[in-house]
């Protein structure tokens, strides 16, 4: 039985199925009796309100989007036992970071120090963190209306190297997600999410 609310992570550059398995797991929580919350859509929501995104992502975006996954996560917790952070702070570090490399920019090293500890520090609860990896062989389909640099191959794939090089330096407990470990990753999650052995 969950006492206190726990906190899961679930990063991933976009069409790898974060989205999948984030259902995934909430799904398996549930039918375990526990009652789940997902954070999620907070890139939709920053574009709405103007910030920028892709490869126009920018130190401010970043801001934004990890500061308000830590005040949506508090909120979840306030009636879950389980809160899935469908998109950790070192996604969207990561993206940040393949914008700037993307654009031909170097980030300015007290930025780049900022964010990271903003990082660190609202997903330093996360239980577990897993991070989906790309995988070029795996169809990528494009939903309509989607922002161009949605299909830019060479962007998608600069977002998943940053984020696994900024998991095995600052959380080297992260579980990487290839495609076919989906089943296994909910399984290890589910144990995390309950404090039991993952079978």
């Amino acid at each position: 039985m969950v006492t206190t609310p726990v906190r899961l992570g679930i990063a991933g550059t976009h069409g790898t199925g974060t989205t999948t398995l984030a259902r995934r797991i909430e799904m398996e929580l549930r039918a375990g009796g526990l009652i789940v919350a997902r954070v999620s859509g907070l890139a939709t929501r920053a574009a709405a309100l103007g910030f920028a995104k892709m490869t126009r992502h920018t130190p401010a975006s970043t801001e934004w989007i990890i500061t308000s996954e830590a005040a949506a996560a508090l909120e979840a917790e306030r009636g879950a036992d389980v809160v899935i952070c469908g998109r950790t702070a070192y996604t969207a570090l990561a993206y940040y970071l393949a914008a700037a490399e993307h654009r031909g920019q170097q980030p300015d090293p007290d930025v780049l120090d900022r964010l990271t500890a903003l990082a660190d520090l609202h997903t330093s609860r996360q239980a577990l963190i897993m991070a989906t990896v790309l995988d070029p062989a795996v169809p990528h389909a494009v939903p309509a209306g989607k922002d161009p640099d949605y299909a830019d191959p060479e962007f998608r794939a600069a977002v998943d190297r940053h984020l696994h090089q900024l998991l095995a330096d600052r959380r080297p407990d992260y579980l990487p997600v290839t495609h076919a470990e989906h089943a296994a990753a909910v399984q290890t999650a589910v144990a995390a999410a309950t404090d039991r052995p993952a079978s």
